[in-house]
């Protein structure tokens, strides 16, 4: 190996220990080196550190002769290391490269960001580099990219969902965040939901209550940073679970403060040791939830304002606007890959009654249990509608033969047959259904209504508590009514 040692110049002052009076001994380049605020590192050939200077400690975390003797690439950041080789192959041919970035893992495990000027000498066969550690201005830089990119995905987003997707990227863009997920708190509901979960060895639980033992829970609860590692908090960990995936080693969850208080939590999480959680990661995290929080305050209102907007207020089914629209889009949908459809029309029988000796706040309790025994009656793919009153419409989407849907419109004519408990009171109230058929009884929403409509008097006229399907030219066989049991 080439001599490495960096001499002293010959200065022509006398070498035997004295000194002219007054004059002062010239600082040595090895000091000279030593004071700079740069790491400057001497690399041969092999590609193996053979000086640091003392700013090295500093970047690092090692001290130089911990670094000196090994392959600088054991200290590149993974990611790093292929653009690393390249554009050491580039000095090497004799192109300088003054401003290179790459990331250097320290011994503490944090990342450190360096820009490097370096050059190769060919007569001593070393590679003279100068390192200056720009990781604040990096932050700096990608605080102020994040500030942008929630702008951005704060206008830009067409639902929720989309927003979530957004801001996970800008978060992998700060700190590891490959494991991340959202825990949103609806006051109203007293229920803790995750509306965004992106893990690779778990899914977003159901809804949750505050109180729960879920780590987010308890950031939401406290409104405090929980920062979660092996061996650390060993009390919490007895008692909490971790939300998405028990087998995470390392958990991170800030709150997400809004106006009203806390909202929600953003967590990331890790499965093994080479990704941890620092200060810094908490500091990024927060600050990335301080700036969503509001956004996501504005876009929950938002949804809020387009969901009464096409839902009943009492019952919180869709209303008469968003039922025609439901099943005009099920009729298109019908044209161009033939299916059957199903209207069912439903009134209440003796509800007036119920108004009249109980009260107003007593018929509302009714139609909210109606509303509850309905969603029970029907599958996922179905549409209950309140339209008025004490008005329903049902439209069952695929069912084939209409027999089947006449199963279901007996099994609700039954389920509402029963009595309702209301303020403490027994009450007994039966439904008129009536039912059309697609394309039996019409291709045009409006026609189907009306059909449906008509059966539901017919079934009204003979007494009540029975289906009723159209009289209108239909497919099906007589007979048309199925009355109950008095």
């Amino acid at each position: 190996m080439p001599d490495t040692r960096i001499n002293a110049p010959r200065t022509g002052r006398p070498s035997d220990g004295s000194d002219d009076k007054g004059a002062s001994s010239p600082l040595l380049p090895s000091k000279v080196m030593d004071l700079l605020l740069d790491a400057v590192c001497v690399v041969d050939a092999r590609g193996v550190f053979v000086f640091i200077s003392a700013a090295g400690e500093r970047i690092f975390g090692y001290r130089p002769e911990e670094m000196i003797g090994r392959q600088v690439l054991d200290f590149v950041h993974p990611e790093d290391r292929a653009r690393t080789l390249q554009t050491i192959e580039e000095i090497l041919d004799g192109q300088p490269q003054p401003h290179f970035e790459n990331r250097y893992v320290r011994k503490d495990g944090q990342i450190v960001h360096l820009m490097w000027s370096a050059r190769w000498s060919e007569p001593d066969q070393l590679r003279v580099a100068v390192a200056r550690d720009i990781t604040e201005r990096k932050r700096a830089d990608a605080l102020q990219a994040a500030l942008y990119a929630i702008s951005e995905a704060a206008h830009t987003a067409e639902d929720q969902v989309a927003l979530f997707e957004r801001i996970h990227q800008i978060i992998g863009e700060l700190l590891p965040a490959a494991n991340f997920f959202v825990a949103l708190y609806d006051a109203g509901e007293d229920a803790l939901t995750f509306p965004y979960c992106a893990d690779e060895f778990g899914q977003a639980p159901g809804p949750q209550k505050l109180d729960s033992a879920a780590m987010s829970a308890e950031v939401i609860r406290t409104g405090q940073v929980l920062l979660l590692a092996p061996q650390a908090n060993p009390g919490l960990t007895s008692q909490a679970w971790l939300d998405v995936s028990r087998n995470a080693l390392h958990w991170l969850g800030v709150p997400l403060f809004a106006k009203e208080g806390v909202i929600g939590a953003l967590v990331v999480q890790s499965y093994d040791n080479e990704t941890r959680y620092t200060q810094k990661d908490i500091e990024l995290l927060q600050f990335v939830a301080n700036q969503i929080a509001p956004v996501i305050e504005r876009k929950q209102m938002e949804l809020w304002l387009q969901h009464i907007a096409r839902h009943d207020p009492l019952t919180d089914l869709p209303n008469r606007e968003l039922f025609h629209d439901r099943l005009q889009t099920a009729l298109r949908m019908s044209e161009r890959d033939p299916s059957p459809l199903s209207l069912l029309y439903l009134d209440l029988d003796r509800f007036k009654q119920v108004n009249d000796t109980l009260g107003h706040a007593a018929g509302d309790l009714l139609l909210q249990e109606v509303a509850r025994r309905l969603r029970r009656c029907v599958r996922e793919s179905d549409t209950v509608g309140r339209i008025g009153g004490d008005e329903f419409l049902v439209l069952l989407n695929g069912i084939d033969p209409p027999e089947q849907a006449l199963s279901v419109a007996e099994k609700i004519r039954a389920a509402l047959d029963q009595p309702f408990e209301l303020a403490g009171q027994q009450v007994r109230v039966s439904p008129s259904i009536g039912v059309a058929f697609y394309p039996a009884h019409g291709r045009d929403y409006k026609q189907l209504i009306r059909y449906a409509d008509e059966a539901m008097y017919d079934a009204k006229k003979h007494g009540g508590n029975r289906v009723q399907v159209s009289l209108r030219p239909s497919l099906l066989d007589p007979p048309h009514a199925h009355p109950s049991a008095p």
